[in-house]
């Protein structure tokens, strides 16, 4: 027997055509719970987000992200790098029958509407603990395809049961608004962003976050404050004894237009002085310090680490972490989503269209961390050209880097000395040294060859003539001993002796 999450049998493999979360009348509104909100009241709200009921945890939530532009940026930031990354879709296996269904499932997720606009509402849950998608399913051309998915708000769901706390959600509905409703299999996603263990009501980052935006709120409105008094100089308006209620309430307008106009018409009989505000510039500090620290610590909370969010000129570093969020977070958020997409969406479809016990199509994110390719070519280079590493292929360098193999024939790019500049020139000049040291050690044996020949009075010109009339080697031996009959063997051994050695040597000196 075959059972979904909730130990209910499943009886049926037709999909649900009909919309499930029905929006009503009132999901328009919002009891607003960040306007007033206090420590008191936060704590409050989270309280009962803890025994189940998230609404209005739910609805601060959405006011944190409008309302705090940073805060609202860098989860943004953190939903946009995943939702950027390049995806495919893996056979469960090699079998030809894995493998068409892969190829169906990549159609069927092309095929849904707003499926880029999905995985950002999937990505939702990075903030606050969880996000919910209905399928929308149709039926054409026999087969089961997924047209659209729906999110539904947070605060339409609740953890709250009569006696524990649930771990997946219920729909709240007219017929259930306290307890909601169970609702069927592979009719909706249900993505959980598990930023800390516990309960899923307090996993999102926004929980954390929640206290520093509040503080800064404090932060902003004393800052307002603040700038009202000292920045616009105070306005005194003076009336003389026996004045009018009239001219008295002229005087009160024109003081209270100051503010804003900067102009008023009174008599000749009142006088108007504008004070000037004192201030020194530490007080003003004090708030803007105080909101960098509420912002630097959303930061590190959301994106683990400042520099993505605040880059400073000229630091060593700055730039490459102002363009991405930490890779372990990337890769975390990939993985998670990944493996919803590939159980709760491609796995019901292949249940419905080809049958519950084929195999399910890994839904792949490629988060991995570019490549140094400049760096990976100098390596390379090393092993070939200073180890004289002869082990590598060309198969495997075409595919390390990317590059097409050339075909027959065709024309390749070949390096010019010109366009390598000081590493050219050098190049021919150790060259054009090493022909030079060549041809003085030839020279030099040449000389040395001379002189041991007039050592032992050796004319090579009839040694020539005898090589070439010999018959034989026995006869070319007797010639010689003829010719050179009375020659000293043994000062003649001495002489081509020490010119070998002395060759020796010297050849030795020039490698």
């Amino acid at each position: 027997m075959l059972v979904d999450r909730f130990g209910r049998e499943i009886k049926s493999n037709k999909p649900i055509l009909e919309t499930i979360a029905v929006q009503t009348i009132r999901d328009r509104y919002s009891s607003y719970p960040s306007q007033g909100l206090t420590p008191q009241r936060l704590a409050r709200i989270f309280k009962e987000a803890d025994q189940g009921d998230i609404v209005r945890q739910a609805e601060l939530f959405e006011e944190m992200e409008e309302k705090d532009t940073h805060l609202g940026g860098c989860l943004q930031t953190r939903r946009l790098a995943v939702a950027g990354l390049e995806w495919e879709i893996i056979p469960a296996s090699s079998s030809s029958e894995d493998v068409k269904i892969a190829d169906a499932a990549k159609e069927m997720v092309e095929y849904i509407e707003n499926w880029e606009d999905a995985i950002l509402d999937l990505l939702d849950a990075v903030g606050k603990g969880f996000s919910i998608l209905e399928i929308m399913y149709e039926i054409a051309e026999g087969m089961v395809w997924v047209k659209e998915l729906k999110w539904i708000h947070q605060k339409k769901w609740t953890f709250n049961s009569p006696d524990v706390l649930l771990e997946y959600p219920r729909l709240l509905t007219d017929e259930s608004p306290v307890w909601g409703e169970d609702v069927p299999k592979d009719k909706f996603i249900f993505h959980k962003s598990k930023a800390r263990s516990g309960a899923t009501s307090r996993g999102g980052l926004l929980r954390p976050c929640a206290y520093m935006y509040l503080f800064k709120n404090y932060d902003i409105k004393d800052w307002l404050i603040f700038n009202e008094l000292f920045s616009v100089p105070m306005r005194i308006g003076k009336y003389k004894t026996g004045a009018s209620p009239s001219e008295i309430e002229t005087l009160k307008q024109a003081v209270f237009n100051l503010a804003v106009d900067a102009a008023a018409v009174i008599s000749d009989s009142t006088i108007i002085e504008l004070l000037e505000a004192r201030s020194t510039s530490t007080n003003a500090d004090t708030f803007l310090k105080f909101a960098e620290f509420c912002d630097k610590a959303i930061t590190k909370s959301v994106l683990g680490h400042t520099g993505a969010a605040e880059g400073t000129p000229g630091r060593l570093g700055s730039e490459d972490q102002a363009r991405q969020i930490r890779q372990d977070l990337l890769e975390s958020d990939a993985k998670s989503l990944q493996k919803t997409i590939k159980f709760q969406l491609l796995a019901p479809w292949v249940k419905f269209n080809y049958g519950p016990d084929k195999g399910v199509p890994q839904f792949k994110f490629h988060f991995e961390a570019p490549e140094d390719i400049e760096k990976t070519a100098k390596v390379y280079g090393i092993l070939v050209k200073d180890v004289n590493f002869q082990g590598i292929p060309e198969e495997h360098i075409y595919e390390r880097f990317g590059i097409p193999k050339p075909k027959a024939g065709e024309k390749t790019v070949i390096p010019s000395l010109k366009n390598q500049g000081v590493e050219a020139q050098s190049h021919k000049m150790e060259i054009g040294d090493s022909i030079l040291d060549s041809i003085k050690t030839q020279k030099y044996i040449d000389n040395l060859t001379d002189e041991a020949v007039k050592q032992v009075k050796i004319d090579f010109s009839v040694l020539q003539s005898i090589v070439d009339e010999a018959e034989s080697y026995d006869d070319l031996k007797a010639r010689l001993a003829d010719i050179y009959h009375g020659i000293d063997l043994k000062k003649f051994n001495e002489v081509l002796s020490a010119a070998l050695v002395i060759a020796d040597l010297r050849g030795r000196s020039f490698e």
